[in-house]
């Protein structure tokens, strides 16, 4: 029988920390954080990562567990996560992956090749020079959207190494990514438990803002001045300083823009986040989905999830396919 993982995902300003602490609490378990920026060290207030009491409340794994100078793949990822759950199994503890970083569950549930074969390096070489010219992001994202909608709409035109990987799968393979989620997959090593946290649009989107605001005045300035000192390369493909909240604090450092714009973009940015975290889940017929509105409060819909996993577990653990 396969040993249950359960998975915390939605957007980003849902509530899966706080709601993850609690169900640590009450089920004996530990939490793998599943957010690609949270894994670098020194990027703390722009990640949101769980504050020092939140940590104190439960165990928190893969977080601070990259230097922000290096490139951290997928594959990367998962090797070490895989080790971190099987470590928290073999302890008789419960393993809960909580973030909005679809690809990585998808990495964790199922066995994926996340290497380079098949890759057709001319092809990829084309598409990357198009980056490199005045608008080749946007265009790039447009020639994606033209034969695989689906996976356009989970990535954004500045994620230029998956744009360009999922143009090069269709183009190599005459189909697009998104269509081979199904059939291309065999499951992975655990029963995935999924469950997902939503909320409506407006408070979703002044969660966001809020926790923006809240991010500038714990000094998310100086976080970044303290990673330009490092060394952190702020212009490398794929490097922790793409990350939203850090290339618009950068952009205004160096004059490219005012600060006040940068938090606007910061903000504008983290919203349309928010909406492709919920597009990718949302096609993910595993999630369960609690919405904050069809409960009382917080500590309703808690106690409702934690119904829902223990009678779930419950029917796992004498299901002799499981």
């Amino acid at each position: 029988m396969k040993p249950t993982v359960l998975a915390l995902v939605g957007p980003t300003g849902a509530g899966k920390t706080r709601t993850a602490i609690a169900l640590c609490d009450a089920l004996g378990a530990e939490i793998v954080s599943m957010d690609s920026m949270q894994i670098y060290r020194g990027m703390d207030i722009g990640t949101a990562k769980p504050t020092p009491q939140e940590r104190a409340q439960a165990v928190h794994h893969m977080i601070d567990v990259a230097d922000p100078r290096e490139i951290f793949t997928v594959s990367m990822y998962r090797d070490m996560a895989a080790g971190v759950i099987d470590g928290i199994l073999t302890r008789g503890r419960l393993p809960i992956l909580v973030g909005g970083t679809g690809l990585y569950l998808n990495a964790l549930s199922y066995e994926m090749n996340l290497g380079e074969d098949g890759a057709n390096r001319a092809l990829r070489e084309e598409l990357n020079a198009i980056a490199k010219e005045p608008g080749g992001p946007q265009r790039l994202h447009e020639r994606l959207q033209s034969v695989d909608p689906e996976s356009a709409a989970r990535l954004h035109p500045n994620d230029v190494r998956r744009v360009v990987r999922a143009i090069e799968v269709y183009e190599t393979t005459g189909r697009p990514m998104s269509s081979m989620d199904g059939d291309m997959r065999r499951e992975g090593p655990y029963r995935m438990l999924v469950y997902g946290l939503s909320l409506p649009r407006e408070q979703m989107y002044a969660r966001i803002n809020a926790r923006v605001d809240r991010m500038m005045a714990d000094g998310l300035v100086d976080e970044v001045k303290a990673l330009l000192a490092q060394g952190v390369e702020p212009r490398r493909e794929g490097g922790a300083m793409q990350a939203i909240g850090y290339k618009e604090i950068v952009a205004a450092l160096r004059g490219e823009t005012d600060m006040d714009t940068a938090v606007s973009l910061i903000k504008q940015s983290s919203r349309r986040y928010a909406k492709r975290q919920w597009t990718w889940f949302r096609h993910d017929p595993r999630v369960q989905w609690f919405d904050f509105t069809q409960f009382a409060d917080e500590q309703a819909l808690q106690a409702a999830l934690l119904a829902r996993i223990r009678t779930e577990m419950a029917q796992h653990a004498t299901d002799p396919a499981g």
